[in-house]
């Protein structure tokens, strides 16, 4: 055997769906136990006890918002006049310049105040300017209605990564921005999330700004993304009288069982562990108005759409109101149909305007798209913010800003921070562990170009196979020796590229143990068609991680614990030395080196190469190498501690 073929070795277990199991079991408790505590409500009062834990604890997972100012700076940069309404051209200030492209359809033939529906654009690129999306509002301000359709984050006019110099993206738009920039915010313990909802808060704040709306008859509806933010104001804004969330809402656990990969917004750090479920969503808004929309073929869960509205009725019941809550299914594939928009047309006319119209009449009106839509609606003159609205601001600048607020936080902390960071460290490394009997297989031992190497896989913890390949010059046979951990992205698939490394290492008389941790290497999941590779944003290994974030873990905490578990298997491994360990990180998974070696007095001494700097570093830069992100994640921990400040830490063992 060559040391190549040991990058393509195999062992006797089946280890390729492991981690996704693992995963996917525990995440089964917590929605289990979501359902009990929600099967256990009996009255209003503990409804409204439940909807108000999970607002609180949603509001802590995404960072809390932005403040709110007075009324959003607005403006109307022009108008273009249809047939029996006008679209006025909006720009709204929502925070510090960061600018909301907005267009407001306005009925021409209004006798006061009127109802008026804010419209969240899903992911397409030209967002308000979409010709489906135009047909929607058509459809709305024809009955009567005020719409406002907006451009999000990373859509329409509001793209953040796109350069002069360069002439296209440098980030893809939608939704690869969004989990751009989102990737960042979660280490600060945020969640993009809370610009999404901001933004649609400061869309309400400027219609109830205008003369030409009742500020009590405001209703939201958006399809796919905008279906998620139509479900986020639902459980966040109070002010939203009705509600028509559209090809979103479905079943978490469904739609985990999908397989789909979801942009940073819709991920929920920590929700999973305490039950939420879309069902949380729909009680949130009880006795309110809902109309549901949903297409019998999307990729979210058509069954887990029916289950949760189903079980969701009861609580219309206890108000009386179980005729507020309805499901309208069209028979189609993912999108906001012209069947969903004449269905939420009458929905919205019945509970804004106080008009119980007819299909029939919806089928009178006329919807048609607007020729050069996307140069007519265009709300600034180059139809993009960035480059021209001086000073513009986008996620990213805010995140940067939250870096330098919480790195001046770190520094001014008293003396006993440090323990506080320790503490924190561990319950995240140790929270969700279920330690189990290693049980240590010592399955092969070859010998390879100087090299005596042993191969063993071990249980880390209850349903985790962590595996290594054991390098040791032929040299030292038979000698008891010190041992180096090396934990390096592809673990034992990647072992050509560090043979050089290897050999210095121990010729020097130390053997060299190459973990894998869980989901790497050997270990890696079995490819899953999300079409993103593996490593990349949206990829298996983003999936996975972001499934863990939810449960309130992360995959860098559950391989660091691999790492000291490692030290553990070390003892009961023959011819090695467990008061001599060393441990070698390089690239990314550095990080694990550097937390265990924070953790743990075994560790001896610890190199790392070509690991990131700092945890502020990444957030505070407009670009970053987002390849294999994921592995190094750890959400919140700049509220607490960054890569540096474990050098510190190690001092306690020295």
């Amino acid at each position: 055997m060559k040391i190549h073929e040991l990058e393509n070795a195999n062992f006797f277990y089946d280890v390729g769906d492991q981690l996704k199991t693992f995963i996917y079991k525990r995440s089964e408790e917590f929605f289990n136990e979501g359902d009990a505590a929600r099967d256990a409500i009996n009255n209003i009062e503990e409804l409204e006890a439940r909807r108000c834990f999970m607002y609180d604890k949603y509001m802590e997972a995404i960072g809390g918002l932005p403040e709110n100012g007075n009324t959003p700076a607005a403006r109307v940069t022009g108008s273009v006049e249809m047939d029996g309404y006008r679209i006025e051209k909006v720009l709204i200030e929502a925070r510090p310049k960061s600018f909301i492209t907005a267009n407001l359809y306005i009925p021409k033939l209004l006798d006061g105040p009127s109802g008026a529906v804010l419209f969240a654009c899903g992911h397409t690129e030209f967002a308000k300017a979409h010709h489906s999306y135009q047909a929607i509002c058509q459809y709305f301000v024809r009955t009567g209605l005020i719409v406002l359709a907006f451009d999000p984050v990373g859509q329409g006019e509001r793209f953040s990564y796109i350069e002069e110099s360069v002439g296209t993206h440098t980030v893809n738009w939608g939704t690869v921005e969004h989990s751009y920039a989102g990737v960042q915010c979660w280490l600060l313990g945020d969640s993009i999330a809370r610009y999404f909802i901001h933004d649609c808060m400061r869309c309400v704040d400027y219609l109830c700004s205008r003369p030409e709306v009742d500020p009590c008859r405001i209703g939201i509806t958006g399809g796919s993304g905008g279906g998620l933010q139509t479900c986020l104001m639902m459980m966040c804004e109070p002010r939203i009288a009705a509600a028509a969330p559209s090809t979103w809402l479905t079943n978490r656990r469904t739609y985990m069982h999908a397989g789909g990969p979801q942009d940073a917004e819709q991920i929920m750090p920590g929700m999973t562990a305490l039950g939420f479920d879309h069902e949380d969503i729909l009680m949130a808004m009880a006795p309110r108005p809902v109309l549901v929309l949903a297409a019998k073929s999307d990729f979210f869960t058509i069954e887990g759409t029916r289950r949760s509205v189903e079980r969701a009725r009861r609580f219309w019941d206890m108000y009386g109101k179980g005729n507020c809550l309805s499901l309208f299914e069209d028979d189609s594939t993912h999108a906001y149909t012209m069947a969903m928009a004449k269905k939420a047309a009458l929905f919205f006319s019945e509970h804004l305007l106080g008009k119980k119209g007819s299909s029939e009449y919806i089928d009178t009106l006329s919807s048609k798209i607007i020729p050069s839509a996307y140069t007519l609606l265009k709300c600034t003159q180059s139809g993009r913010v960035k480059g021209e609205l001086e000073g513009a601001r986008f996620v990213c600048d805010e995140n940067a800003d939250r870096a330098d607020k919480f790195e001046k936080f770190r520094m001014s902390c008293a003396e006993g921070h440090e323990d506080l960071a320790v503490s924190w460290i561990k319950e995240r490394i140790f929270a969700y562990r279920r330690p189990c009997e290693m049980n240590p297989r010592f399955y092969n031992t070859e010998h390879i170009e100087g090299f005596a190497v042993e191969m063993c896989f071990w249980w880390s913890q209850e349903g985790l196979i962590n595996h290594a390949y054991l390098f040791r010059d032929c040299h030292f046979h038979g000698e008891v020796l010190p041992v180096t951990i090396a934990v390096w992205d592809g673990g034992t698939t990647e072992i050509q590229q560090h043979v050089k490394w290897l050999r210095k290492v121990c010729s020097s008389g130390r053997v060299v143990l190459v973990l894998d941790v869980s989901g790497s290497g050997a270990l890696s999941p079995r490819f899953a068609s999300t079409g993103y590779h593996p490593m990349e944003i949206h990829g298996i290994i983003y999936k996975l991680a972001t499934d863990l974030i939810c449960m309130g873990d992360s995959l860098p905490a559950l391989r660091t614990y691999d790492v000291l578990r490692t030290l553990d298997l070390i003892v009961q491994w023959k011819g090695l030395m467990s008061n001599d360990i060393r441990i070698y990180g390089h690239g990314s998974y550095g990080v694990y080196a550097q937390v265990a070696a924070a953790l743990d007095g075994r560790i001896a001494g610890i190199e790392v190469v070509d690991c990131i700097d700092s945890f502020t570093d990444l957030v505070k830069a407009r670009y970053y190498d987002s390849y294999n992100v994921m592995s190094f994640i750890l959400p919140s921990i700049l509220r607490w501690i960054d890569l540096p400040d474990l050098h510190n830490l190690r001092k306690r063992y020295l």
